[in-house]
């Protein structure tokens, strides 16, 4: 049987490390195109007290931000597309939600034997991780196409009593609807973004006066992401014109978006020399 090794292009980096790049996409005005300027020798100071450089130098080896090409020696420096895709988790739900469908489901069908059990958990954690749904222990679904997994199946032999992928339509009366419930649940997924919505209400507000007005936006920023990624992990970001009703990832997205925005101001009001 073929096997599936879940593809993650997203590098391995240290927590702390990653809690600044999620800082530097909403430190600025706008999340589409975020940018970092330390512009006064001050900061610079202070930012290579707490280390910061150093993370800055280990994010641009791993070109996950770089400098502004028009003024290298500027220090400006703006996230790649690799970089912002790895601080929103590695999807863009803007982009996932707004892509086309053309109304065929995919399936992925497969019947490993039980002395394979290695090879059948691995090709169901691969299935999970890249969004397919559920709709019984061997037969998975997804809306978008499997040109991915054709490449992989291009590498080994086929054995279609194994494994099999196939394009399909409802032919029976099932809605789309039916099928999306059936083979996610959006139940649980709205719980995780409900409770990522209480986190961003959460948010201490005011000018950053003292270091604990600062510590206390940063554990509620750990906290915010750590929230984010447990509810998008699972959410499989299905096309708008699939999406069930009630569904609250849209909602939060716009929500994430207006509370980084203002705690990105936030953050700029801090002076660790004056506090």
């Amino acid at each position: 049987m073929v096997s599936f090794a879940t593809s993650c292009q997203c590098p391995v980096i240290k927590p702390q490390t990653e809690e600044f790049l999620n800082f530097l996409l909403w430190s600025a005005e706008t999340v589409a195109r975020p940018t970092f300027r330390n512009l006064t020798d001050s900061y610079e100071r202070w930012a290579y007290r707490n280390n910061l450089m150093r993370q800055v130098s280990t994010l641009e080896d791993q070109q996950l931000i770089e400098r502004d090409p028009v003024a290298p020696d500027d220090r400006m420096y703006r996230l790649t597309w690799q970089g912002r895709l790895h601080a929103l988790g590695g999807r863009d739900p803007r982009a996932r939600w707004a892509r086309e469908w053309d109304g065929r489901w995919r399936l992925v069908l497969f019947d490993v034997p039980i002395t394979q059990n290695s090879h059948r958990k691995q090709l169901r954690r691969y299935l999970r991780d890249k969004g397919f749904g559920c709709l019984q222990n061997s037969v998975w679904i997804t809306p978008d196409s499997l040109e991915e997994e054709r490449r992989i199946l291009v590498s080994g032999k086929i054995n279609v009593e194994s494994l099999v992928l196939l394009e399909a339509r409802a032919c029976a009366g099932e809605s789309d609807a039916e099928i999306v419930a059936g083979a996610w649940d959006f139940e649980r997924i709205n719980h995780r973004y409900a409770r990522h919505l209480k986190i961003l209400g959460a948010r201490p507000g005011g000018v950053l006066g003292n270091e604990a007005a600062a510590k206390a936006l940063q554990y509620w920023a750990v906290t915010e992401r750590e929230a984010w990624l447990d509810a998008v992990i699972h959410d499989p970001l299905l096309p708008e014109k699939i999406l069930p009703p009630g569904y609250l990832g849209q909602q939060v997205w716009r929500r994430r978006i207006k509370a980084l925005r203002e705690a990105g101001r936030q953050l700029r009001t801090f002076n660790p020399f004056t506090s």
